[in-house]
């Protein structure tokens, strides 16, 4: 039977709902800092409940207009302050209503499954 050793670290990961709450918070502080930002979420483990040990954050986010390649847009993002590792997804306004109206896994699985933190038009 394995007994743990006093001197032993313990690994604890944050919660669904303080991954939420610090998101949520990044968010409202981006808005205040892009102007052309019209959403931000998440999607994977933490929106579908299933997050664990080790679990990263999956965040997407809608902006008016961009012109950076897709590959490079995540690099003026800085997610440092959130609790755990993340990678953002930045789709401009008609990228994302042609991804919504898609019908491959991704598009469907992001359909039901962001959970917004932001949203301009609210």
């Amino acid at each position: 039977m394995p007994v743990r050793s006093l001197n032993s670290s313990i690994l604890k990961w944050p919660d669904k709902k303080s991954v939420d709450r610090a998101v949520r918070s990044w968010s409202s502080g981006e808005a205040r800092e892009r102007p052309d930002l019209l959403r931000i979420g998440y999607f994977g483990s933490y929106a579908r409940g299933d997050w664990g040990v080790g679990s990263d954050l999956d965040l997407i986010a809608v902006v008016t207009e961009i012109a950076i390649p897709f590959e490079q847009r995540s690099i003026e993002w800085d997610l440092s302050d959130l609790p755990v590792p993340a990678e953002i997804l930045v789709y401009s306004s008609t990228e994302w209503k042609a991804l919504q109206k898609g019908t491959d896994k991704f598009s469907r699985m992001l359909r039901h499954e962001v959970v917004w933190t932001y949203a301009k038009d609210s």
